[in-house]
């Protein structure tokens, strides 16, 4: 994915003003000429909005942008108005890009260029709250699905307007996709249209490489669609597709639109891969500022050309000074990326252990899995986009005396194959699970990756132990426990950022199954948290009611998430009659809830104040949005002393 990690390209950036495309539209020049002049001139915008937000996709936005840019110019009648046509990406990805050219015609607001991925702005992957989306995306294949309701409900209410969804192409590998395609045909839905965004590639390599569509539009013409194929960057040939679906009265439509990925930055397009290059560059995250003013120069200058062959010849770009790098500050400690510990733990068990085989879905970048496919390639299965597919391919090798490790982001695997781990939880078979990019941060992809629902899921599993580390030591030790001795499942939640350690690890440290290890003493009360980010806080948290005078906090690292040892809590929380919790997911099924149960059982139960993250995960910067959950260490501190009295 590569964008978790948010990187602003510093120094001076360009972007068009919202004038400029005004006066595009008013120029006397052809349809596909001024669509053209406006998707490039939304590339440019959305370049800016990236490299100033440090991460997102430039690859999918800038291979959708033609398609966009004409739907909305000339495709969509009643655009923008309550009961006009609708619009909407299946995928997420392309949000740049669409944001740019709601901005540049008017449906945003200009100054909405400088939120991408902030506080209160536009959020990482298409939300409701922002005005002009329809419908919530980033978690893929639900698309076509919603596009059915929406022309169902129109059909019955006696509403005409057609409905256009642009789905990926490795969006195709998840079966909803496919179920949603026969109905949709045996009910008429002739006001639906379906657009591919075929750019042969799936978050870092292509498609044919990871599961293969063979002929796709045979496919969706076996199930009945009306079916066309078109060059996706030629205005007029997406003109006359759109036509003909429109002309379509009896089926709904599909038009696979060949692609490229990173069009109109020529290093940025896929096609300008070498041969033995496995992984595209610029999927996702932010461009060096080299790269951004590479990028930024030649798509102004096509944009400079555009622009004379529709009579403007005066434009110039804004210029906007986002500061010099600022010195990197010292340290206070080391910073660890639990991924890293994890990848290397996993290779030295597989090098003992020759039953362990990893199962990736498409994630082979953020799950830390590319060395164990270097080192054992026949024992790495790439199961694509398809978490459901993936997880029953894992009982099978667990059925077969394979110990199977499946690996994906936790906002994903967890929730969308809960059927297909539940049957296997049933039969007791052996799965180690690994969800990475799990809990509130990083917090700029927005809810539909941020993994706060996960330990729930899993914790309800029969014969099922869920962890989550807080620094390197315990991620290999944790790694080692699920696969080597711990005798059933386990689900590891993992951080995918290098966070700064600021804690010595205890001397003498060793995994205790079912037990927590203090990092630092207190005489007040005891405050139990889990994972390398909210460990810090909690941490600093406790240093901030310090330095006001009291409480003296007790932090405890508890990793356990649902098997916590009952006598060894007790002992924890003996003489103590308020203990707090931080949890780094939803109230309802986290640590919280589980220490709860068993607190509850004592004798003389202390009272139990929980921290969690409440309502929507927000989208932003990481540190405002721990602050706008009031989970940050200044907002921990003040309800720790509040929730003492």
């Amino acid at each position: 994915m590569g964008d978790l990690i948010t990187q602003t390209v510093e120094g001076r950036l360009f972007r068009a003003d919202t004038a400029l495309f005004d006066r595009v539209g008013r120029s006397n020049g052809s349809p596909e000429a001024k669509a053209a002049a406006i998707a490039d001139l939304a590339r440019f915008n959305a370049l800016y909005m990236i490299a100033r937000a440090g991460s997102g996709h430039i690859g999918s936005t800038f291979s959708s942008l033609d398609i966009v840019a004409w739907l909305h110019l000339e495709a969509m009648a009643g655009d923008g108005l309550p009961d006009g046509d609708l619009y909407f990406s299946s995928k997420g990805h392309d949000s740049p890009g669409l944001y740019a050219v709601m901005i540049g015609l008017g449906r945003l607001p200009e100054a909405s260029l400088d939120l991408l991925r902030r506080l209160d702005g536009l959020p990482g992957h298409p939300d409701i709250d922002t005005p002009g989306i329809v419908t919530n995306t980033g978690s893929l294949g639900m698309g076509i699905s919603k596009a059915k309701g929406i022309a169902l409900a129109d059909r019955i209410l006696g509403r005409d307007r057609r409905v256009y969804v642009l789905t990926g192409d490795g969006e195709l590998q998840e079966g909803q996709i496919w179920e949603s395609l026969p109905s949709a045909v045996n009910q008429g839905l002739d006001r639906v249209t379906v657009i591919v965004d075929h750019n042969k590639l799936q978050s870092d390599s292509l498609v044919a490489r990871t599961s293969d569509l063979g002929d796709l539009p045979a496919k969706f013409a076996a199930f009945g669609w009306h079916v066309q194929r078109v060059d996706g960057h030629d205005m007029a040939a997406i003109g006359a597709a759109l036509a003909n679906a429109r002309a379509e009265t009896a089926r709904p439509s599909v038009i696979v639109a060949d692609t490229v990925k990173g069009k109109g930055v020529s290093f940025m397009e896929h096609t300008a891969m070498a041969d033995d290059q496995l992984y595209y560059r610029y999927h996702s995250g932010a461009p060096s500022a080299d790269d951004y003013r590479r990028a930024a120069d030649e798509i102004w200058d096509r944009v400079l050309s555009r622009l004379g062959e529709l009579g403007i010849t005066d434009a110039s770009p804004v210029s906007i000074d986002t500061g010099a790098s600022a010195p990197a500050a010292a340290a206070a400690g080391p910073r660890e990326r639990m991924i890293d510990s994890y990848s290397a733990t996993l290779l030295a068990c597989a090098e003992r252990d020759r039953r362990i085989v990893a199962l990736d879905a498409d994630l082979i970048l953020d799950t830390g899995l590319i060395p164990f496919r270097d080192r054992f390639p026949e024992r790495f299965v790439e199961c694509g986009i398809a978490e459901q597919d993936m997880v029953s391919q894992a009982c099978g090798l667990a059925i077969a005396g394979m110990l199977p490790v499946a690996n994906s982001f936790a906002c994903f695997l967890t929730p969308r194959a809960n059927e297909q781990i539940y049957n296997a939880a049933t039969e007791r078979r052996k799965i180690v699970y690994m969800g990475s990019l799990a809990g509130l941060i990083p917090a700029g992809p927005g809810h539909s990756h941020q993994g706060t629902r996960d330990i729930a899921v899993m914790g309800s599993m029969p014969h099922m132990t869920v962890v989550e580390p807080g620094f390197a030591a315990e991620c290999e030790a944790l790694t080692r426990w699920c696969l080597e001795d711990n005798p059933a499942g386990a689900y590891i939640r993992l951080c995918p950022l290098p966070v700064e350690r600021g804690f010595d690890v205890p001397a003498g440290y060793s995994l205790r199954p079912g037990q927590g290890t203090t990092l630092r003493e207190g005489s007040d009360t005891v405050l139990f948290a889990y994972g390398p980010i909210f460990l810090a806080e909690a941490l600093k948290a406790a240093a901030l009611c310090a330095e006001a005078g009291g409480p003296s906090v007790r932090v405890v690292d508890l990793p356990w998430l649902n098997s916590v040892d009952p006598d060894w809590l007790a002992e924890s929380v003996a003489g103590h009659d308020d203990v707090f919790v931080l949890d780094n997911h939803f109230p309802l099924g986290g640590l919280g809830g589980h220490l709860g149960l068993l607190l509850g059982a004592l004798p003389a139960p202390p009272r139990l104040h929980h921290f969690a993250v409440e309502g929507v995960p927000a989208c932003g910067r990481n540190d405002e949005v721990l602050a706008r959950h009031r989970l940050d260490a200044g907002s921990l501190a003040a309800r720790i002393r509040a929730g003492l009295g």
